[in-house]
């Protein structure tokens, strides 16, 4: 099976992580699990830069949340411990009430190894009313912000 090629464009956030030695597993290297602890811290610093205050705090908190629908990883190379790694963040799409994340997970240069994508992947949010039990439109200031701060229209979901 070809495999394909980690996403290009911009990535416009980029969250630190550092490696932790309880990470890594008998061979070393960041065990595959991991990494979608990454892709959450990730998410949430994400969402803090865009909406000024972390998820599950603020006005609406009580209110509305999003839950993981679905979540992917292509595992590209290693990453050790000690390496400088750095997740990037952007929305992939946006529909009536998700939306996905695209995720490239970078190592710099260090006395460890040179820089390399180690891993790329995506998430799917669903937002959903705490009140009501049920999935909800994603929030119209939530939609402004995401699109304001990455500086594009966002495209919708695939395939509709």
């Amino acid at each position: 099976m070809a495999r394909s090629r980690p996403p290009g464009g911009t990535f416009r956030y980029r969250h630190p992580i550092e490696i932790r030695y309880n990470d890594t597993d008998a061979l070393g290297h960041v065990n595959n699990a991991i990494y979608f602890s990454y892709f959450e811290a990730a998410r949430g610093g994400y969402y803090t830069e865009v909406v000024g205050h972390p998820f599950g705090t603020g006005p609406d908190a009580e209110k509305r949340t999003f839950v993981i629908a679905e979540a992917r990883i292509t595992y590209r190379a290693p990453a050790f411990y000690g390496e400088p790694l750095f997740v990037g963040v952007r929305v992939g799409w946006l529909s009536r009430s998700a939306f996905s994340l695209d995720y490239l997970v970078e190592v710099g240069d260090s006395a460890i190894g040179e820089a390399r994508v180690v891993a790329d992947g995506s998430s799917v949010q669903v937002f959903y009313d705490l009140a009501r039990g049920r999935p909800m439109r994603t929030p119209a200031d939530l939609v402004a912000g995401l699109s304001a701060y990455e500086g594009r229209e966002l495209p919708p979901r695939p395939g509709t």
